[in-house]
């Protein structure tokens, strides 16, 4: 299967290395980022979704705006409006962008971050929402005829839309968490599901979890995997882990899990943190080059865990994930302007050329057996 390679924008420069800089909303940055990601051979761009940020909706339909060829992977939190207004929002969008767009549910940050928008649910019954959800958000997206729906959290009465994705039978919808709740929700509706940076046999371990949750449903062999992690791409090795030794210095220098900030909030708790922080417990790298540091310094409050070294050796690692079922590749950049370039000038290409080949050479074999059972 090809893969398919997403980075991301916010509204303005920054990172956990690089302060925050330019205006709030900071057109330009947007700009140069997305045609550097169309320039240098990436799918999409995930725009995410969090409480006190710009609106992503307008961002997402800003960068179709400014590319011909780049989709988008827009977070998309679950509970703040209803499904149905939802469908028609993402259904439009997609027209716009004449099939763009993917949509990553979303169904809860922490629960300071839900409590803002005003979300005083539980992380289970959060699950439980997004559920049903989903149930009324492709229905919209698929009837005909006007429908009535009576739910835990959603009670419609002949709801309706004339408009229907661009793209058929609909939008994909990619999919994070990893609670037993998140997973059954996932087995049920993601075609793409997230997962962080673990190492190979955490990710092994939480594509079976998944594929028996999607069995459920008749659907194991429908669901693909999107892993998500921070490149660190040098000329050398050993350039790539000074590098690395140089951002490691600039996260400590910004506060983590020793900051004031950390030990009155404590560490996120959600189970994919969790297994971050365990990960990292056991080495400073993992497999070939999973690098972890930034996760126990920061917490692993998000995608923290990088894969270091040349483009070449990168591109290996990444290959080793793909054989494990992995079809699609996140990046989160350090440096995201800069580091965009490298990763599509140094990564992406060498990761597609071995696919088509390894593919090419699977459909020799498959014709060749094919030929020998009809002798």
């Amino acid at each position: 299967m090809p893969v398919e390679f997403v980075g991301h924008v916010g509204s303005r420069a920054g990172s956990d290395v690089v302060p925050a800089s330019g205006p709030v909303v900071d057109k330009e940055y947007i700009r140069r980022i997305a045609r550097a990601a169309e320039d240098h051979d990436f799918d999409r761009l995930l725009i995410g979704s969090f409480s006190t940020i710009a609106d992503n909706n307008q961002i997402a339909a800003f960068v179709l705006h400014e590319t011909q060829r780049l989709g988008v992977m827009l977070a998309h939190r679950t509970g703040f409006v209803p499904p149905t207004i939802g469908a028609r929002q993402l259904a439009t969008l997609d027209h716009f962008s004449d099939g763009r767009l993917g949509v990553h549910i979303i169904t809860g940050g922490t629960d300071e971050d839900q409590q803002r928008d005003g979300d005083f649910l539980n992380k289970d019954d959060r699950y439980t929402r997004t559920d049903e959800y989903l149930d009324v958000l492709k229905r919209v997206w698929s009837s005909d005829t006007p429908f009535d729906h009576e739910g835990r959290f959603y009670k419609f009465k002949g709801a309706f839309s004339t408009v229907k994705p661009f793209q058929q039978p609909r939008i994909p919808i990619y999919f994070g968490g990893s609670s037993d709740a998140a997973i059954e929700v996932a087995g049920k509706h993601a075609d793409v599901y997230a997962l962080w940076g673990e190492p190979l046999d955490g990710t092994r371990e939480t594509i079976a979890r998944v594929r028996a949750a999607a069995a459920k449903h008749g659907r194991a062999d429908q669901i693909r995997f999107v892993l998500a992690f921070r490149p660190v791409v040098a000329e050398t090795e050993a350039k790539a882990w000074e590098r690395a030794d140089r951002i490691l210095e600039a996260v400590k220098a910004r506060g983590g899990v020793d900051s004031p900030n950390a030990r009155t909030q404590g560490l996120p708790m959600n189970v994919g943190s969790v297994r971050l922080r365990e990960a990292a417990a056991r080495g400073r790298v993992l497999d070939k080059r999973l690098w972890t540091e930034v996760a126990a310094v920061s917490g692993a409050g998000g995608n923290s865990t990088a894969l270091v070294g040349t483009g070449e050796q990168v591109a290996e690692s990444l290959l080793d994930y793909y054989d494990l079922g992995v079809t699609t590749f996140l990046v989160r950049c350090f440096y995201p302007e800069e580091d965009t370039v490298t990763y599509g000038r140094e990564v992406i290409g060498l990761v597609r050329q071995e696919v088509a080949r390894r593919e090419a050479q699977a459909a020799v074999h498959q014709a060749a057996g094919q030929s020998v059972a009809a002798e």
